[in-house]
């Protein structure tokens, strides 16, 4: 790969985004990290890309933050963190709020902020050899990332604790039976597995999947009652749309339906 920290290309309407600092097992400074977050931002906006696959060079997923970047900031260590997070949360955010099909092929280690990272993305291919670390305790610090909002939803509050405070590499196969991964292929594989979701996704009511991706998200803050009223809103939508015009009348006339754009 060309010499640039993170490598972002287009294959007909899937986009992959890979970190590529393989001397630094793709970890992130700010320049990296400011560059990550751009690149989703201009995918979340363009409406050739169906989806968007996040992967790292040379057999290494993410590491996180370059802590020698952290130790050399001339205004001090937290400093340092303060202004990566706020970048890095950004890219989090745009994950999140991303109308699309995102997918982590993990290739490698995915550790510190790299792990977080991956729990931020929608879908997990892990490769058999790959594993997970939140290594931030071991290094004194607290999970940032989302770490602590994704980790224990995803696992459970006590496994998300007990992860947090022995900070023990989490092997594909833990990592599959925790339902912290959706798929353990063989080494080399992940990319293939990850394309191959994402088409399936966008082949299928790629809007209806957007609308409820959005609301498994904002679930997680809002009550009951305000949360029941956004699905309403969004079912009228859904309805009322070209995808939902096919699904029901194929389901009437008893056919596969086909989401044609």
């Amino acid at each position: 790969m060309i010499d640039q920290p993170i490598i972002a290309t287009i294959c007909g309407d899937i986009a992959t985004v890979c970190f590529n600092r393989p001397r630094s097992l793709n970890s992130f400074d700010l320049k990296t990290i400011s560059m990550f977050s751009e690149h989703l931002i201009n995918l979340a906006a363009d409406p050739t890309v169906r989806g968007v696959i996040i992967t790292g060079s040379d057999k290494v997923f993410c590491s996180g933050g370059d802590l020698k970047w952290v130790y050399g900031w001339p205004e001090g260590y937290a400093a340092a963190l303060h202004n990566l997070a706020a970048r890095y949360h950004q890219s989090i955010v745009e994950i999140r709020r991303m109308r699309k099909p995102v997918v982590a092929a993990i290739n490698g280690p995915a550790a510190g902020g790299g792990f977080s990272l991956a729990l931020a993305c929608d879908f997990r291919i892990m490769e058999v050899s790959a594993f997970f670390k939140q290594a931030y305790t071991s290094a004194g610090l607290s999970i940032d990332g989302g770490g602590t909002f994704h980790l224990p939803r995803i696992v459970g509050f006590a496994r998300a604790l007990e992860i947090a405070a022995f900070d023990k590499p989490i092997s594909s196969e833990k990592a599959l039976k925790w339902g912290m991964v959706t798929k353990v292929v063989e080494d080399g594989k992940a990319m293939d597995e990850a394309n191959a979701l994402v088409e399936q996704i966008s082949r299928g009511p790629l809007d209806a999947f957007s609308r409820v991706k959005q609301l498994m998200t904002d679930s997680l803050n809002n009550s009951l009652e305000t949360h029941l009223e956004l699905e309403r809103s969004a079912l009228r939508i859904s309805a009322a749309s070209q995808e939902g015009a096919e699904g029901l009348a194929a389901f009437y006339e008893k056919r596969q339906p086909v989401f044609n754009r």
